[in-house]
């Protein structure tokens, strides 16, 4: 039976995470400790909520530029801990931020170079939302194409919405424009849509508002040193395994502007064999969306927390 590590992206994580690995794994702890040593902020302290005002660090987390390496990190420590036990996994894919993971888990980066470029990555795509100011929002119940025909037609002048993740069958997420994204989800509730609703994000995350952080992460990526992955790596913006580095190189410059392809990534893990996922980071969103995309019948495993890793480990002996 093969086996996919999914990796989260923004909006899995949460004041506390992480805490209960670094107290329980000396493996973990490792990670959070070289990742304070490499960045200009105090991570573990915001991570944990170890400073006191819980509402302030709360807020922080919530900062493109702090949640990207927090998750990454995060989910690089549960990746220490697997590997210790011997746990690999025959394919992997992230969602989005979480394609950095994916690759620093199959070997093609660096635990400490992938920290550095998702540190610069949140820092441009927060420059990029304040540059110009974008929102994103999620519509329920509706068609792939039927959204694509929602965002035309929302779209007008220089004011766009595109879809920006397309999640699980019935669930796009879109993104642009605040005028477009809100004149696209007063079209969706019009034609039937289960749920339209907007997301708290600070920019249009996978559109091409996102053109202001290009050429930044463009540098980041030409010097970054990429090695072929142990195993077959799914890309966001092709949804399809590669484990050739150039193409890694090009489709993560490409996967800034272009929509995260979800489902369609594990419908191919799916026909490629695998048969259990597992979520190595924060939240069970992916999970959600294994269930959701593959049906009920797969195997899902969280792998966030403490206890679910010591579950992980008593299997495998």
């Amino acid at each position: 039976m093969k086996t996919a590590f999914l990796f989260p992206g923004q909006g899995s994580q949460y004041v506390g995470m992480g805490r209960d690995l670094y107290e329980a794994f000396p493996q973990a702890r490792a990670r959070f400790e070289a990742a304070d040593a490499l960045l200009d902020i105090p991570l573990t302290r915001l991570k944990f909520g170890a400073g006191g005002d819980a509402d302030a660090e709360a807020e922080a987390l919530t900062q493109t530029d702090v949640t990207q390496p927090a998750i990454y990190v995060h989910s690089m420590a549960v990746m220490a801990v697997l590997a210790e036990h011997g746990l690999e996994p025959d394919m992997t894919a992230g969602h989005s931020l979480g394609e950095y993971s994916a690759l620093a888990a199959a070997g093609a980066i660096r635990f400490e170079d992938g920290l550095r470029i998702v540190r610069l990555r949140g820092q441009l795509m927060a420059e990029a939302g304040e540059k110009r100011p974008g929102t994103m929002a999620a519509i329920l119940g509706m068609g792939d194409e039927d959204v694509e025909h929602l965002c035309l037609e929302a779209s007008e002048g220089s004011h766009y919405v595109h879809p920006a993740n397309f999640n699980a069958p019935g669930q796009v997420v879109i993104s642009g424009d605040v005028r477009a994204v809100y004149k696209a989800i007063a079209l969706a509730k019009e034609r039937g849509a289960r749920r339209a609703l907007p997301l708290k994000v600070s920019g249009a995350f996978h559109s091409p508002l996102m053109d202001y952080a290009r050429d930044g992460l463009a540098m980041a990526l030409i010097k970054l040193d990429i090695q072929e992955p142990r195993c077959p790596v799914y890309l966001n913006v092709t949804g399809e395994p590669t484990t050739t580095p150039l193409e890694i190189r090009e489709r993560l410059l490409e996967q800034l502007m272009a929509p995260v392809m979800w489902s369609q990534t594990l419908q191919n893990m799916h026909a490629d064999g695998a048969q259990r996922f597992v979520e190595v980071g924060p939240g069970k969103v992916l999970s959600g969306l294994v269930r959701r995309t593959l049906g009920r019948d797969l195997e899902t495993t969280p792998a966030g927390k403490a206890a679910e890793l010591h579950g992980l480990a008593e299997a495998v002996g």
